[in-house]
């Protein structure tokens, strides 16, 4: 068992790595009373050994670690790498791990299916079972117990595993650039920034709304992520999503106008949290150019729901030809887009996806292909005259 909890241990760890082909990492973290994750522990695992790091030991210095996970000749294996790597780019100051290796979506380009649990992978491709009795253990609380350590390490064990069978998949199966594709997008780091400004757009809107309702709705959202970064609270400890709704579409002016907004409470309006939600608001009603309004989303012409649900049908059936999951390739909103019109705004229609599904989708919908059963199975049937899309 490896615990490190000092700067120099950990030093030499990140040194002993540097000709290393590639890491596994994992993280564990607690996020449910605060704003960022706080990172209490990181495993590790080099081609000849594996370490957990105590992030929280006093004095540790994790710049090593940091600049392991920057090191561009040094692949960084995850599983489910999402939340990770959000820890990371926050710790190191904007740096996103490069170059990655994502497991899960590995195995869904692989055909794995969708999302596919990192417990699956390895009893398919490491012959192993996890214990996972330790999944919902605090680890914040010190000391941390051996069995806690163990299992944190074993998932990264494992992981070593389960990337290089996975690696092997992509080699014989020629998929390597579509799994490219993927990591290119998952190292972006714009998808791991919190600009307050755009926290607007993590809120569903129903129905038509208009620059008015948007302009405020912008001002309270990001006045209440710029409070939850500073004060380190969830979003909802701050104000709920359907407060900062209610409050966009009524747009009050004074206290006892914001007291009466449902699931907000005559206390906060009152008090300073309620002065800053009122000036949020007068700022959005001031915004000279707020966002363009939002068209209520238009009605399916009619008959098109059939057709949504062959090309449902068609989806699954090329996924399973192609071994490839059906969340990678189109969503239920695609496919509805891929309906609507030939040149919808979506993956589906581009690169690999596109010779995968698209031009099959877009040749069903078009009369030029169709769909029966046989043989236990849907078959595609070119019809007379179908050109090539």
């Amino acid at each position: 068992m490896m615990l490190i909890t000092d700067s120099d241990a950990l030093a030499a760890f990140c040194a002993r790595q540097a000709g290393a082909g590639f890491v596994a990492v994992d993280t564990e973290f607690m996020r449910e009373r605060t704003y960022w994750p706080i990172l209490c522990l990181v495993q590790v695992a080099g081609p000849d050994e594996a370490v957990a790091i105590d992030s929280l030991a006093p004095g540790i210095d994790l710049a090593p670690l940091m600049a392991l996970m920057a090191d561009p000749q040094i692949l960084k294996v995850f599983h489910a790498a999402r939340q990770d790597l959000e820890i990371f780019f926050q710790l190191s100051g904007g740096q996103v791990p490069h170059p990655v290796f994502d497991t899960q979506v590995a195995a869904m380009v692989c055909g794995f299916g969708d999302s596919v649990s990192y417990e699956t992978l390895v009893k398919r491709l490491a012959g192993a079972n996890l214990d996972k009795a330790s999944r919902f253990t605090d680890w914040a609380q010190r000391p941390l117990s051996e069995r806690q350590i163990l299992y944190a390490l074993a998932d990264v064990v494992h992981l070593r595993t389960v990337y290089e069978r996975l690696q092997d998949v992509l080699a014989k199966n020629g998929r390597a650039f579509w799994f490219a594709e993927e990591m290119a997008d998952l190292v972006d780091p714009t998808i791991y920034r919190t600009e307050p400004s755009e926290a607007w757009r993590r809120f569903r809107l129903r129905g038509r709304v208009d620059r008015r309702f948007l302009g405020v709705l912008r001002a309270i959202a990001a006045w209440r992520e710029a409070a939850a970064q500073q004060r380190d609270l969830p979003r909802g400890r701050i104000i709920r999503d359907e407060a900062i709704l209610e409050i966009a579409a009524h747009a009050p002016k004074t206290v006892e106008s914001l007291a009466r907004t449902r699931s907000l409470g005559k206390g906060i309006a009152e008090g300073k949290l309620g002065r800053e939600i009122l000036d949020a608001v007068t700022q959005g009603l001031a915004d000279p150019d707020p966002p363009p309004a939002i068209p209520a989303k238009a009605e399916a012409p009619p008959g098109i729901g059939p057709l949504i649900e062959l090309l449902r049908v068609l989806l699954k059936q090329r996924c399973e030809d192609f071994h490839v999951a059906q969340k990678l390739v189109a969503s239920s909103d695609d496919l509805e887009a891929i309906a609507a019109a030939d040149d919808a705004p979506v993956r589906a229609l581009h690169g690999w996806r596109r010779e995968v599904f698209g031009n099959d989708a877009l040749a069903l919908k078009h009369g030029q292909l169709a769909l029966t059963a046989g043989r236990s199975r849907i078959e595609l049937v070119p019809l007379p005259g179908r050109e090539e899309t």
